[in-house]
């Protein structure tokens, strides 16, 4: 009787180690095949636009790679932001495993991204951000850097007295804030300079009439720089169809395949550009690796890099001017 309960007593044992064995090879073999639920809002869904369509390939390329799905849904337009918030209170009623954006305003999405918080939706910010420090995690350019090389160059380019406008996209979100002032940095002493700063609303046509509002206002104008990839191309198509390239120089952030052909035209003297598809891609691959718990960085830099048309077609740079089929950016 004795050796019979022993015997039992063993059996349960083994049992109970055999069971631990095999459920934590069941929770390991779920936690690699889990599925992630993530929702990502940019700024906008406008496929003209080179830097948003490469950013988006990046983050549907990391989705499938780390076993993510991702519900990517923004506005038409880059400035609307009452339409971003709108569909920001939708993604929070979808409860998803993670909540990624491109804030649109700096302080107008922060009610409902500390709903989200409240909820336990771990909130990550890609390009841009918001007022208050409300994310996990961001994956951006270090936008005052691109500023900062965007201004150094621009300087370069410049007499002592040169008179420089500024066409900016969207007022008051983060990117324009700090692009602004790290190109004023960049300038230094010839930041006094700037005669005016215009905001384009993030609109190619919008950017093109400024653009020749300021030639009117300021004939003896030398420099435009814009900020982003509508504020740039349009500022450029300017200058262009007013036969002014050379005697005003055009600086900007961003590319796309006409701003590539208005560099080869000798409109753009430079332009410091983002790792878009890069962005996107690091924004769900960490966003995944935190939701597993291992450890990231809050603070991503992306990075940038400026391109004239001295170096553009070497073989790094080519990869940023033509993103589409160049999606290897290790």
């Amino acid at each position: 009787m004795k050796q019979h309960k022993i015997w039992m007593i063993v059996f349960a044992v083994l049992a109970a180690a055999v069971a631990l064995i095999l459920g934590l090879s069941f929770w390991s073999v779920r936690s690699e095949r889990t599925t992630w639920s993530l929702v990502y809002i940019p700024k906008t869904l406008d496929g003209t636009n080179d830097f948003w369509t490469s950013l988006i390939a990046g983050v549907k390329m990391a989705g499938k790679e780390y076993n993510a799905s991702v519900e990517i849904m923004g506005p038409d337009r880059e400035q609307d932001v009452e339409r971003q918030n709108e569909l920001l209170a939708q993604a929070i009623e979808m409860d998803p495993d993670a909540l990624m954006i491109s804030p649109s305003s700096f302080t107008e999405s922060e009610e409902l991204l500390k709903e989200a918080r409240s909820r336990g939706i771990p909130v990550v910010y890609i390009d841009s951000y918001t007022k208050d420090e409300l994310q996990d995690l961001t994956v951006a350019t270090d936008n005052l850097e691109a500023g900062r090389k965007l201004g150094q160059y621009a300087s370069g380019l410049l007499d002592a007295d040169s008179k420089i406008a500024v066409v900016c996209h969207v007022k008051g979100v983060s990117t324009a804030l700090e692009r602004e002032q790290g190109f004023r940095e960049g300038l230094g002493e010839k930041a006094k300079n700037i005669v005016e700063v215009v905001y384009c609303d993030s609109m190619y046509e919008k950017s093109y009439r400024l653009t020749n509002e300021l030639l009117e206002k300021y004939p003896d104008l030398e420099l435009i720089a814009g900020l982003n990839e509508y504020s740039s191309v349009g500022a450029a198509r300017a200058i262009r169809d007013a036969g002014l390239e050379g005697r005003v120089k055009v600086v900007g952030i961003d590319s796309s395949l006409e701003a590539v052909e208005l560099m080869e035209q000798g409109v753009f003297q430079c332009l410091v550009l983002q790792k878009a598809f890069k962005m996107g891609y690091l924004g769900v691959k960490e966003t995944v690796k935190m939701l597993r718990g291992e450890t990231v960085e809050k603070n991503i830099d992306s990075g940038s890099e400026l391109v004239t048309p001295e170096n553009m077609y070497i073989s790094e740079n080519e990869k940023l001017l033509f993103p589409f089929g160049n999606n290897s950016w290790e």
